[in-house]
This record gives C-alpha cells, sequence and structure tokens, in this order.
C-alpha cells in the first residue's frame, strides 16, 4: 500500500511540474520562413492571392491525401478564403488586407485554438526572382493550446518545415508554369480591329526570348489581377525589326474584350487596333 500511495505520489509531482512548465510557457509565438522564388513579383502575388492554387503546392495536402479541401465562391482577394478538414479538425483562412505585389494578411482559424495571424511579404530581386516571406504569428495563447504545442515539440517545429516545402513547391511550380510560354516566329498576321494590352522594350534581337518569358507572365498575372478577359492568344508586336543593328523594338501584347483605360503609374498600356 505505502509503494502505490508512493507512486501515486511521484505522479501527482510530475503532473503539477509539467502543468507548470506549460503555464509558463510563451504566451505568443511567431515562425517564419523565406525563400528566393525564380518568378517575378506579380507571377508569384497572384498565385498566393487566389487560394484556388494552394492545394498545388501545400505541403499539408502532400502529406495528407485525404485532406477535405473546400473552395467558397470567392477565393481571390480581399475577403477570398478557404477551408480544410484533415485527421486534426477543420481550419480556415481568410485574407483581411493586401497590397498588390507587395504584402498578403491573412487570418487562420484552427479547430477550437485562437486565430493565428499570416503575413507574405514580396520583394523584387535584380535578376527577376522574388524573395518571399511567409510568417505566422499567434498571442494570448491559452493552457490547452501551450499544452498542444508543448506536446508536438513546439511551433517552430510543427510549422516550419511545412513553410519551407511549401515555399519550394511554389517556386517548382511557378518555374514550370513560366516555361509552357514558348516563341515561335511565324510570320505576320493581320487583326480586323479590337482592343489588347501591352507592355514594350528594345533589346538585342539574340535577347528577344529571354525577354518575352519576363514580360508575358507579367502582362498576364496583370490581366488577372484587374479581371480583365483575354480575347484570344497572347501576341507579339514589333514595332522595328533591324537585323544591320541587331536590335528589335516589340511589345507583347493580350487582345481583351472591352477597352481598358490604364492609369499612369500602371506598368501597362492599352490601346485600341483599327
Amino acid at each position: 500500500m505505502k509503494a502505490i500511495k508512493y507512486i501515486f505520489f511521484l505522479l501527482l509531482i510530475a503532473i503539477i511540474g509539467l502543468a507548470i512548465y506549460i503555464a509558463v510557457q510563451p504566451n505568443s509565438f511567431e515562425v517564419t520562413r523565406t525563400k528566393t522564388i525564380n518568378a517575378p513579383v506579380p507571377v508569384v502575388y497572384n498565385n498566393v492571392i487566389d487560394y484556388k492554387n494552394w492545394e498545388a503546392w501545400s505541403s499539408w495536402v502532400e502529406a495528407d491525401p485525404d485532406m477535405k479541401i473546400t473552395l467558397p465562391e470567392k477565393t481571390l482577394g480581399i475577403g477570398g478564403s478557404y477551408q480544410w478538414e484533415d485527421k486534426d479538425g477543420v481550419g480556415t483562412m481568410k485574407t483581411t488586407k493586401a497590397i498588390p505585389n507587395e504584402t498578403i494578411h491573412q487570418k487562420m482559424q484552427f479547430a477550437d485554438f485562437p486565430p493565428s495571424d499570416i503575413t507574405w511579404t514580396f520583394k523584387p530581386n535584380a535578376d527577376g526572382s522574388t524573395e518571399t516571406t511567409w510568417t505566422i504569428s499567434g498571442k494570448d495563447l491559452p493552457f490547452g493550446f501551450k499544452a498542444f504545442a508543448t506536446f508536438m515539440g513546439g511551433m517552430e517545429q510543427q510549422i516550419g518545415p511545412h513553410y519551407e516545402r511549401s515555399l519550394e513547391k511554389l517556386d517548382s511550380v511557378l518555374v514550370a508554369d513560366m516555361k509552357k510560354y514558348s516563341i515561335t516566329v511565324n510570320g505576320v498576321t493581320e487583326h480586323s480591329g479590337g482592343f489588347y494590352i501591352f507592355n514594350s522594350v528594345s533589346c538585342k534581337i539574340p535577347d528577344m526570348p529571354k525577354h518575352v518569358q519576363q514580360m508575358m507572365p507579367k502582362l498576364g498575372a496583370y490581366a488577372m489581377e484587374n479581371n480583365i478577359k483575354m480575347a484570344g492568344a497572347p501576341f507579339n508586336y514589333y514595332h522595328k525589326w533591324d537585323e544591320a543593328n541587331n536590335t528589335v523594338m516589340f511589345s507583347c501584347c493580350i487582345p481583351t474584350i472591352n477597352k481598358i483605360v490604364s492609369t499612369n503609374r500602371d506598368s501597362y498600356r492599352a490601346i485600341t487596333i483599327v
């Protein structure tokens, strides 16, 4: 009997000690990961701002193929959201604020835990890539949340590797998407009339494919961001082809259904074909 009481006493001390250890854990957390994505800022931003794209690069989906993803009618931009369900419970994510091509702010709610704040930042690099930072933070954590985090190895251990893997997959997905753009000059064609948006550049003729691969995805991202409906396949418009000096001036163009009025701060222009 004394042995049982002694074991019970030791167990009680262990439980009290564990409770004290959990209680004194920080009342907040923050996990951040940064990766250089080999795609222009508009391409990265426009992928992340639409939850329809997340399943393709989410490491959580990769780790749990049985995860159920529910997409509402609105997934793009401020107010866009999505929901997932796995063996641990139901979670939701909603975009609360965004500055195009700079930052995205989101609110995540999982099970009965307190909501977490998520922030994305996008910074352009000189080589055309994007320094992408993904941060999740929480505060005023209750005892139950701290207990869960403690037993699971901490939030850094739980979330950090997933963020790293997801950013790796995001990079792979976007690089693969951009490689789908091919350049073939088959000759000259005529348009009967209409509208198109474009961006222009002058360069050496051998450098033209490189510029098209950079410009066309940006132009497409601009069209998506502004809900501009395409009226056909993208094309190049050659303003000047100078073989003597090995130079070319051309525009990457996307035909549009309606006339688009661009502003002075837009990087792209709209024009009417007559």
